[in-house]
């Protein structure tokens, strides 16, 4: 059977782009004035700047199985990830390490990380292909999420909203690279094999994930004065029922277990066309 890859129109292309971080540093929730949904954010940006790290060496330990177009978007991929995580960096450092548990939560990140990191580049790329396929689930519901009947972010302030919005977009745009990666690599193995490494993968990561975000959004909030049980409750609900940042995508989860599955079976690309137009590609150095 054939292997499906990125359609050839598909092109990554890296914006070195910088956002303006203010609005962050006072210390009142900057997503729509939500401390749950702040949290819920602020977590993920904690995990964004190790993690993605650790996909831009996953695919560079195989840039020398790779060539053509799919050697190209290795290297966009790997641009584009190195700005995300400078950008998510500077918006971390506007965490009050004195109120909010930074260290701890850091700590348990980096833990993560080198189990993932110590299981050899085959572990790290299957990571990253899970991994990569919740951003862009996310991604995808990010901006068609309400707080209150009212769309998500449509009240935060515009540098901050811009700065997700960029994320989430090249988050889509380059969705499939690493997955084209591992189908490369892992070209001599039997479907069963692949099948069954990456549908196992993908359910631990994803117990994992969720639990992780959940707990590190409710110690944030533990620490904005919410008991752990109330933390707790509305993390999950936020996550979970209304907005339901993970329970939405269901769907677009549930499609990983397809043989034959490929990313761009979701073709979503028109919803970026107007992010696209809005961010004036600035070449990245």
């Amino acid at each position: 059977m054939t292997r499906k890859r990125t359609p050839e129109d598909i092109t990554i292309q890296p914006r070195n782009l910088r956002f303006d971080m203010t609005a962050a540093e006072d210390g009142r929730p900057w997503l729509d004035g939500n401390p749950v949904a702040t949290a819920v954010y602020n977590a993920m940006s904690l995990t964004f700047p190790e993690g993605e790290r650790m996909f831009m060496d996953a695919v560079k330990a195989y840039r020398g199985e790779v060539s053509g177009k799919l050697a190209d978007d290795v290297q966009d991929f790997i641009t584009q990830e190195a700005i995300h995580s400078r950008e998510h960096h500077l918006l971390n450092n506007k965490i009050d390490p004195e109120k909010y548990p930074i260290a701890e939560i850091n700590a348990a990140i980096m833990e993560k990380i080198n189990f993932a990191r110590a299981g050899g580049p085959m572990r790290m790329l299957i990571g990253t292909i899970c991994l990569e396929h919740f951003t862009s689930m996310m991604a995808d519901l990010m901006f068609d999420a309400e707080i209150d009947g009212v769309a998500m972010f449509s009240k935060t302030d515009p540098a901050l909203e811009r700065l997700w919005r960029w994320h989430a977009m090249e988050e889509t745009e380059h969705k499939a690279v690493a997955y084209d990666v591992f189908l490369e690599v892992t070209k001599g193995w039997s479907p069963l094999k692949r099948y069954f490494r990456r549908s196992l993968s993908m359910l631990l990561i994803t117990k994992h994930f969720t639990t992780n975000i959940a707990t590190y959004a409710a110690m944030l909030l533990e620490a904005d004065g919410y008991t752990r049980e109330d933390a707790d409750r509305a993390v999950k609900a936020f996550l979970w029922k209304k907005p339901s940042l993970f329970g939405r995508g269901w769907k677009v989860w549930l499609s990983w277990f397809k043989p034959g599955f490929h990313p761009w079976d979701h073709d979503n690309r028109h919803a970026m066309d107007d992010w696209k137009a809005e961010f004036t590609p600035v070449a990245a150095e």
